[in-house]
């Protein structure tokens, strides 16, 4: 049991900090630009994608560096010459423009390597046993990617907090007229966001990568719970996206975990629930995330730590 517990306490929160390396970016965006965008999982795609490519050219950390930097002047590029003409015409038409965008991503990346899964594996150099523990070994290489991740957070943490930068930031998310009137090009900061959040997807997509499977479906396969994600932490709010991600992963790793049922729990008075009540909680865990997004949207709408209700 105890065991059971460790590792998937380890696990969620790897997986919890992989969601919230996604979710920081779209959370930004959608604070500065008031637009959900569903491409986000496409940029985590595209950075997966990027690493394979370079890391069979040249090794895994020229990829690690290069892949979120190209997918994060992709983003950029999206805002500046996609985003930025459509926001005219509203949230309607930015929400059908980045739908969209997401399949073009999808066709492109099937065009380029095929929609079979490719050989993304991990580096030799992290390919060992970090440590054993009750005779279970884990990976060096889940340690790396939950390093990076924790990295990540502590950078955004006080880049946002501590730097002028962030100042200018926080402040265009709130009130961007004023921030405009001080002199700041706040469309040019609306840009780097949008590309620095492509940059964290395109990240998360190069670590998870050879960790996961790198496939076409991948975006499709990570992009609802991304939205899940920031819902249920609150809209806009980057400390709600940050609590969000680790109580989904650490939830879903352990109902992955748990392959008890009700008849185990309260033996043959199962039976008036017929076939359910043998469901096991490992069989009902991919469900699990959307269940506590129903719950959260009816009981408090605006997430555990937003403000936001529009």
């Amino acid at each position: 049991m105890l065991e059971l517990i460790t590792f998937s306490t380890l696990n969620g929160v790897l997986y919890g900090m992989l969601l919230f390396m996604m979710a920081s970016g779209l959370t930004l965006i959608f604070s500065m630009m008031g637009v959900l965008n569903f491409a986000h999982a496409s940029f985590y795609m595209i950075g997966a994608y990027f690493g394979f490519e370079i890391s069979r050219r040249i090794g895994f950390w020229p990829g690690f560096i290069v892949a979120p930097l190209l997918v994060g002047a992709i983003g950029a590029l999206v805002e500046r010459y996609g985003l930025r003409r459509v926001h005219k015409y509203g949230h309607v038409a930015e929400l059908l423009f980045t739908f969209g965008l997401a399949f073009i991503i999808e066709e492109l990346v099937q065009m380029f390597w095929g929609k079979l899964p490719v050989d993304y594996r991990v580096p030799p150099s992290l390919d060992f046993v970090a440590f054993r523990l009750f005779d279970t070994t884990y990976p060096a290489y889940r340690m790396f990617m939950l390093a990076t991740a924790v990295a990540m957070f502590v950078f955004l943490f006080l880049v946002l907090k501590r730097t002028r930068v962030g100042l200018i930031i926080q402040a265009a998310l709130t009130h961007p007229s004023m921030v405009a009137m001080l002199g700041h090009d706040v469309p040019r900061v609306f840009m780097a966001v949008f590309g620095v959040g492509a940059a964290l997807a395109g990240l998360a997509g190069v670590i998870a990568g050879p960790a996961l499977v790198t496939q076409p479906s991948m975006a499709a396969l990570l992009g609802p719970i991304l939205f899940v994600v920031i819902v249920v932490g609150g809209l806009g709010s980057l400390a709600g996206a940050f609590v969000a991600s680790l109580l989904i992963g650490l939830v879903q790793t352990f109902a992955v975990a748990i392959n008890a049922s009700l008849a185990d729990v309260i033996g043959p008075s199962a039976d008036i629930f017929g076939d359910l009540g043998r469901v096991t909680v490992a069989q009902i865990a991919p469900v699990i995330p959307y269940l506590l997004l129903v719950l959260v949207l009816v009981f408090r709408p605006t997430g555990l730590l937003g403000n936001r209700e529009s």
